[in-house]
């Protein structure tokens, strides 16, 4: 399975001087863990739960305090042709949740553990079922 087929393609975006109130208001309202930065049609960054909280630890100010001061700027990508397997395994070495899919340089869409998660026993449903019609005793076996 590819990571085009499972994808998120709408994208909720923030730019950089959007304040942190603002962005977790659009994160509270869409019941979302991030919001990618964008200036222009460029990635600058993306904002998680975990930088928001973040903030708050740091005793920043939700109304002033902006995005572009508290969202990872080295952002992680991947292409919407590459295997849900490579999602997973650079989920893992970087430690995060969301990755935003790239196609030259334009974002595509978003795919998070969740979605992984979700299609998962999809797969493993499809698969079972094709073993099944293998078995003797079913059609086709």
């Amino acid at each position: 399975m590819l990571v085009n087929e499972i994808m998120n393609r709408n994208v909720v975006v923030v730019k950089k001087d959007a304040t942190i109130k603002e962005a977790s208001e659009v994160m509270s309202k869409l019941d979302i863990s991030s919001l990618v930065v964008v200036e222009g049609d460029k990635i600058v960054g993306i904002l998680t739960n975990t930088d928001i909280v973040r903030s708050v630890a740091q005793n920043k100010q939700p109304e002033s305090t902006l995005v572009e001061e508290m969202m990872t700027s080295k952002v992680i990508t991947i292409e919407p042709d590459k295997k849900i397997e490579d999602a997973v395994d650079l989920m893992l070495e970087n430690k995060i949740r969301e990755l935003p899919v790239v196609e030259n340089n334009k974002i595509k869409g978003i795919i998070t553990v969740t979605d992984i998660a979700v299609a998962e026993p999809k797969l493993i449903a499809s698969i079972a079922s094709l073993l099944a019609l293998q078995l003797p005793g079913y059609p086709g076996g």
